[in-house]
């Protein structure tokens, strides 16, 4: 204990907190033993002996006696049921923060106890991504890819088969159930490393605007994220075909919502496209902020219900849904497919993530917004030519 609080320090209003927890316990468990102790107050397990507790102390004598020596037992066990709860709430606020190693005698850190970073931080870390993934080898990327495109197919495929045989004649609660359920994929490829070509059209952007990467590794990393997450989800939809689970209910579903999705004309798909994966790059961004698993989760599963009840376009969940409802039996052709949806929502996908996130988180955090560019002011100098010169870095002597 000593040790502990040599490199430990814990703020008074915790301190005050954990004592009184500590104190309460204590008192509950010696109350509970002495009241308990009283053989004459207490002749059967629960049986009062006052008048306040006759009507239903009935009921209770006829229940077995229990010694004394069980009774000592059964109020050792809520002591240390107690202590376990005190000693499992010290282990949590330990791990979330509350207390704070120092080092040297330092004071502890003001932004140790938060579970979320600043827009700024989470900015610098998605270009910091970026920047790993351009030094990437080409097979990485597409074996990031390919898991990252099986995770969006196992989603959707527990969507298609829990909302196609939820047996409602509502439509809204099948969109609804189906929208609660698909957010885990993202959740899985962000924490198992995997690559999504909507959520790398942002980070890859990010990047290039910062001068982390060039336009050759933006370029590898969206075509192979592309070609990846379609051999990714493909397969997935093989799989689920060959094991006969786009039968019934299920194939009804996947058949109905690949015809939905080649209904559209192309600018209303790829406005849909665009709207969809702003939210999923914003779902990436709260991801990121979050420090913790359940934050995480938390940051995903708003943004990417929400596109999914809508009825936005996601071009790498259509890669799953849409050959699930060809092998279901849908009447398209894969030239339906792919003019009618996947290029409309591939260069609505780009735009939204390129420039909506890309460009404006820049604008808002990086280089983008940063001197005359930051201001209206500023932006019509430099429209009008009047900004001022860039400082002029002076050149060392050799």
């Amino acid at each position: 204990m000593a040790e502990f609080n040599q490199r430990s320090s814990m703020s008074p209003r915790v301190a005050t907190g954990i004592s009184g927890l500590l104190a309460f316990g204590v008192a509950l468990s010696l109350l509970g033993f002495y009241s308990f102790s009283d053989s004459e107050a207490f002749s059967t397990l629960g049986a009062p002996s006052s008048s306040l507790a006759r009507p239903w102390a009935g009921r209770l004598t006829d229940r077995p006696t229990v010694s004394t020596s069980s009774r000592v037992i059964s109020h050792g066990a809520d002591f240390g049921l107690a202590g376990l709860a005190v000693l499992t709430s010290l282990g949590l606020a330990r791990r979330r923060g509350v207390f704070t190693r120092r080092q040297g005698g330092a004071a502890p850190s003001p932004g140790s106890m938060s579970l979320v970073i600043s827009p700024k931080e989470t900015y610098d870390t998605i270009v910091a991504k970026a920047e790993y993934l351009s030094k990437m080898s080409l097979l990485k990327t597409l074996h990031a890819a390919i898991m990252g495109g099986a995770y969006v197919g196992m989603a959707g495929l527990l969507s298609l088969c829990i909302a196609g045989n939820f047996n409602s004649p509502s439509t809204g609660v099948t969109s609804l159930v189906f929208a609660s359920l698909f957010p885990v994929n993202l959740l899985l490829v962000l924490q198992s490393g995997g690559q999504l070509f909507t959520g790398n059209t942002a980070t890859m952007a990010m990047g290039l605007i910062e001068g982390k990467c060039n336009l050759k590794h933006l370029a590898k990393s969206w075509i192979v994220a592309y070609i990846g997450n379609i051999i990714g989800c493909g397969t997935l939809a093989i799989v689920a075909s060959y094991t006969g689970l786009l039968t019934g209910a299920t194939a009804e579903l996947a058949v109905k919502m690949a015809m939905k999705k080649c209904h559209y004309t192309f600018g209303q798909t790829l406005v849909k496209a665009i709207m969809c994966n702003w939210l999923v790059c914003m779902a990436v961004w709260l991801a990121t902020s979050a420090q913790d698993l359940a934050g995480k989760m938390v940051g995903i599963w708003f943004p990417i219900s929400m596109f999914v009840a809508i009825g936005f376009e996601h071009s790498v969940a259509n890669f799953f849904m849409l050959p699930a409802g060809l092998l279901a039996g849908a009447p398209l052709s894969v030239a339906d497919v792919i003019f009618k949806n996947l290029i409309p929502v591939t260069i609505g996908n780009t735009i939204a993530g390129a420039l909506i996130i890309g460009c404006g988180f820049s604008f808002a955090f990086g280089s983008l917004g940063q001197g005359e560019r930051g201001s209206f002011r500023g932006l019509v100098r430099l429209l009008t030519g009047q900004a001022a010169p860039a400082a002029k870095v002076p050149v060392a002597a050799h």
